[in-house]
């Protein structure tokens, strides 16, 4: 039973367009009491009253009126009021600290025409990578969230090498590992004032996915069996992998980073609220 007491964790937030050209909010919030789900519609005359930082993932809000479902699990949300407004992302010395931790990755690399090539783009995109998010929903969908998820990734790369019997190219792995998501810098945006994330311009016309930039940037620099990883790290085809692991017969290598890169995107530092920890 709804009660005007309850709080709520914002899940995720998007607007779309009505049939009729309006503007529509569509809020996913948490129960913090019972983790149950509640899917929320907001009209434009609604969204036009709040300040959009409201709708941050990781806030907590209050929902002040709204119409109910006979279920309780869907609602009109007419007044919403912030509780707690959950941090934007990474901190200044949070970000160094992580930065830190990758650049100790790339020198990991020993061929040194790879690892010109993958210091090079971190070099180039400094800013860029250390306040873009890794996702607009999914997982890691803060400023700071790629560095945290890459970060992630040559982090289980590096635990689960030291136990293969298999032998693989060590190099390859750990720059697989820092590019496969390398091409969000260009795909997303985030405000660094609300913390919301949205789609760049032009960028899925271009490149279609990150997935695709990564492995063309590799192709080009020689780089067949990164571009390989890269390429299939979704794993599914339908999941947007331009290399399916349904075929048969492809390196173990494939399947290494797909499922590295499955392992920090279900269980990483998913909201901002896990960074207050």
């Amino acid at each position: 039973m709804f009660s005007t007491e309850d709080i709520y964790e914002v899940v995720i937030f998007s607007i779309g367009d009505t049939k009729a050209g309006t503007k529509m909010g569509k809020l996913q919030l948490k129960n913090t009491v019972d983790d149950s789900v509640l899917n929320c519609i907001l009209w434009e005359e609604t969204l036009n009253r709040f300040d959009s930082k409201i709708f941050r993932t990781g806030n907590l809000v209050r929902i002040v009126s709204a119409s109910f479902n006979e279920k309780f699990n869907n609602c009109l949300v007419s007044a919403l009021e912030l509780v707690k407004e959950a941090k934007l992302g990474l901190d200044e010395k949070e970000t160094e600290q992580y930065w830190t931790k990758l650049q100790s990755y790339v020198a990991k690399i020993k061929d040194e025409k790879l690892n010109s090539f993958v210091s090079s783009l971190f070099t180039k995109y400094e800013k860029e990578f250390k306040y873009m998010p890794a996702a607009k929903l999914m997982h890691h969908n803060y400023l700071g969230g790629l560095l945290v998820h890459t970060v992630e990734c040559v982090e289980f790369a590096e635990t689960n090498l030291a136990k293969f019997s298999y032998k693989t190219n060590e190099d390859e792995i750990y720059a697989a590992c820092l590019l496969h998501d390398f091409g969000k810098i260009f795909e997303y945006t985030i405000d660094e004032e609300t913390g919301l994330i949205d789609y760049a311009q032009g960028f899925r016309e271009e490149w279609i996915s990150h997935s695709q930039y990564g492995f063309c940037i590799c192709m080009n620099a020689g780089f067949k069996k990164v571009a390989k990883m890269i390429a299939a790290h979704h794993g599914r085809a339908d999941w947007g992998a331009i290399i399916d692991l349904e075929q048969k017969d492809l390196e173990p290598e494939l399947y290494m980073i797909h499922l590295i890169d499955n392992l920090s995107a279900k269980f990483g530092k998913i909201s901002t609220k896990m960074l207050e920890k």
